[in-house]
């Protein structure tokens, strides 16, 4: 075991330990419902961050930081933030749309949480891939290019289509964030956000180990959808 593995062990160990203790969750909690934004902003842009380093890590068989490694956590905030919102809107909307019979099943919770997840991931799920990952590709070419301009047309050029259409659009969306999300939609209310940033890292670990398997270059991991 490397030392990094260490560090990286006990950083997750600090988030268990702070769900777990009761005193702090309770803390956490209301810390999180006072300020559900920030909140949103502070989880994903740790956890997420630590999903896409242990990717590298499996990878390349050491831990190293991330190109422009301070911005790409910002956007994961930004993404944290904006999961904050959309988890609300579509669950309150799949269960709008029950109550007025644009869906069925109405009253049941499950299918709630399975069309609220189903619509969120095959709507909004791409597009915030697709942010995702064109603000990783911006990031890392400015660093190349040692901070000359860098514009879209190029990033469109650059971005492989294939793997985020074929699978992080078509793959991920339906076979893992569907499902994940609909189980994040059964947890309570204060519990979502933050577990979906843990399951960023599962899923990164998971893209790691696939490409590695077939000889891949890293790749922008697409861990949210």
């Amino acid at each position: 075991m490397k030392k990094g593995d260490l560090y990286w062990a006990l950083a997750l160990l600090v988030w268990v330990v702070i769900l777990v203790v009761p005193s702090s969750r309770a803390a956490f909690i209301l810390a999180t419902e006072t300020h559900p934004y920030i909140g949103g902003f502070i989880k994903f842009s740790i956890l997420a961050t630590m999903g896409d380093m242990l990717g590298a890590r499996v990878l390349k068989g050491e831990w190293k930081m991330p190109t422009g490694a301070i911005y790409k956590a910002i956007i994961w905030g930004i993404i944290g933030m904006m999961v904050t919102l959309v988890f609300t809107l579509f669950m309150g909307g799949a269960a709008a749309a029950q109550a007025a019979g644009r869906l069925p099943f109405k009253g049941s919770v499950l299918a709630q949480a399975f069309f609220g997840s189903a619509v969120m991931n095959v709507t909004f799920g791409p597009m915030m891939m697709a942010f995702h990952r064109f603000t990783d590709m911006y990031i890392d070419t400015k660093y190349e290019k040692k901070g000359e301009k860098v514009t879209l047309k190029e990033l469109i050029a650059k971005n492989d289509w294939n793997s985020l259409v074929e699978f992080s659009w078509l793959k991920t969306c339906p076979f893992f964030w569907i499902p994940a999300h609909t189980i994040v939609f059964l947890l309570p209310g204060q519990y979502r956000v933050l577990v979906s940033a843990f399951l960023s890292i599962a899923l990164g670990l998971l893209l790691a180990l696939a490409k590695k398997g077939k000889g891949e270059k890293t790749q922008p991991a697409q861990q949210l959808c």
